[in-house]
């Protein structure tokens, strides 16, 4: 999907309630922002203040994630089951946008919620996940226990925190041993310090104007942090005796050819518009939803050594500056509730680091790796492994806040994939448990051996202070600690020997 001229404001912005949020700088400046309460809402006359407390009351809906529920799946069942999940993905967005659309016929009368959206989406995914059950039943499997339980949702409030805790169903998901993130990991990894800087941040008076501010339905105010007032926390683990210390670097462009769209051929193979949200792509041009591993083998990439098809990518970036993208009205974008210019980053860096506790041994070719957790507002922080800073300040990683960097430093996302594998499968039915974080002294868990660990930085100019934001599914709001990574590795095997003997080699190498 290519990039286009910005000539009208965006008719989600037209119809958004605004809130105006005062947000001090490091510097000592004032910058006021304005953080939309959700995207789409209607405009029935309301005040301004109304909206935005029955907004603040009940702000997405929460349902369990049953893609995590469904560790183990046949694999004759597994095509099924993928495209169930991502048809209960688009009940959710579909009940999202009804209950956008009657917000303030919710907050008048709260049983509407349950009669008029969460009723029916129950019923659709009570459906869902029936079939689902008959899918794995009919591979001679045990249908799992209390698929019914996964049904029902609630409506949930933004907190503010960006913590992905609270809400009814939030608490109960469960992660897998492979998908939590790992403290003693890469020190491009961040840690928790400094989330709950700049609590006092948000507030400021309620305000309207359509052509102000951000547009879309979310982040929040409080979702944003001055990096400056964030203390140091990154911890790097010790290299042990036999570590292998050596690196690898590709280059794979910054997406300059403008390769976007809201597929995920890992989580929802064979289905359009699987991901609800944009994503960048780098290296391998032959992928979408329906990419086979003929296909990514055979593809074109934009990796400089084309001994490199792999596919990388990760949702957009965009500006909240109320300017149309192309795919405002597109899935994936506006429909989607992604809207806002869309970024293409300054420095994309893809870099493959080894153990701290040991050598390690090739990656699989077509290894699928997921990592963060693209639902983890709802879901919970369990498999979240978002990590954000600035350019002069990347010992203060931030977790689940974006962060608000001084004038001429650039913000830094960045990602540090699972560096244990299982020895045997390239992918799993939920994704996550094939691979694995190490544990803090290094070591891979039982059963697990480990690969070069990949290991992305990726940097935008955007302008100082809080006026931008990745894209997500329309339930997610947005929040930072939503953000994550997908690789798929398509290194050809004379490539990949090098990369595991100079990693091992303690050399660094490109």
């Amino acid at each position: 999907m290519g990039r286009t001229s910005r000539k009208k404001r965006s008719t989600l912005a037209n119809r958004a309630i605004v809130a105006s949020a005062a947000l001090i700088l490091g510097g000592g400046g004032l910058v006021a922002v304005n953080v939309y309460a959700s995207a789409g809402e209607g405009s029935s006359g309301a005040p301004p203040e109304r909206s935005w407390n029955a907004g603040r009351q009940m702000s997405t809906i929460d349902c369990p994630d049953a893609g995590i529920a469904l560790p183990d799946v046949p694999d004759r069942a597994r095509p099924e089951v993928d495209r169930e999940l991502a048809a209960m993905d688009t009940q959710i967005t579909d009940a999202y946008r009804q209950f956008a659309d009657r917000r303030e016929q919710i907050a008048r009368d709260p049983n509407l919620a349950e009669n008029a959206v969460l009723g029916p989406l129950k019923n659709k995914r009570a459906a869902s996940l029936d079939r689902i059950g008959i899918a794995i039943e009919r591979n001679a499997v045990e249908r799992p226990q209390n698929l019914d339980g996964l049904a029902p949702c609630s409506l949930r409030a933004d907190d503010g925190d960006g913590s992905g805790q609270g809400g009814e169903q939030g608490g109960e998901q469960g992660g897998d041993p492979g998908g939590a993130q790992n403290p003693g990991e890469e020190a491009d990894q961040g840690q928790d310090g400094g989330q709950d800087e700049g609590a006092d941040q948000g507030g400021g008076d309620q305000g309207g104007g359509d052509d102000q501010g951000q547009q879309g339905n979310g982040p929040d105010a409080s979702d944003f942090v001055d990096i400056q007032s964030v203390q140091p926390n990154v911890d790097r683990p010790r290299n042990r005796r036999g570590a292998s210390r050596g690196t690898f670097s590709t280059d794979c462009g910054r997406n300059e050819n403008g390769k976007f769209n809201p597929d995920n051929v890992i989580a929802a193979p064979g289905v359009s518009n699987g991901a609800h949200h944009m994503h960048d792509y780098i290296g391998n041009q032959a992928t979408d939803a329906f990419s086979s591993d003929d296909d990514l083998a055979g593809g074109e990439t934009t990796c400089r050594n084309q001994g490199d098809r792999s596919t990388y990518y990760w949702p957009v970036l965009r500006l909240q500056n109320g300017q149309d993208e192309n795919d405002v009205d597109a899935d994936g974008g506006g429909k989607d509730q992604n809207t806002g210019e869309i970024q293409t980053p300054s420095q994309v860096t893809l870099k493959f680091v080894g153990s701290p506790a040991g050598k390690v041994t090739a990656m699989p070719r077509f290894l699928r790796i997921i990592t963060g957790d693209a639902k983890a507002f709802t879901n919970g922080d369990a498999n979240a492994n978002a990590s954000w800073s600035c350019t002069g300040f990347e010992n203060r990683q931030l977790k689940d806040k974006y962060p608000i960097c001084p004038e001429g430093s650039q913000v830094v996302r960045s990602f540090a994939f699972q560096s244990c594998w299982d020895g045997r499968n390239t992918d799993s039915a939920n994704h996550r448990t094939h691979v694995a974080f190490a544990q803090d002294d290094g070591r891979c868990p039982n059963g697990f051996r480990a690969i070069p660990q990949l290991v992305q930085r990726i940097v935008y100019d955007v302008p100082p202070g809080p006026g931008f934001a990745v894209d997500s599914f329309p339930e997610q709001l947005h929040k930072p600690v939503t953000d994550h990574g997908d690789f798929i590795n398509v290194f050809d095997d004379r490539l990949m020997k090098k990369v595991v003997s100079c990693v091992n080699g303690g050399r660094k190498c490109r």
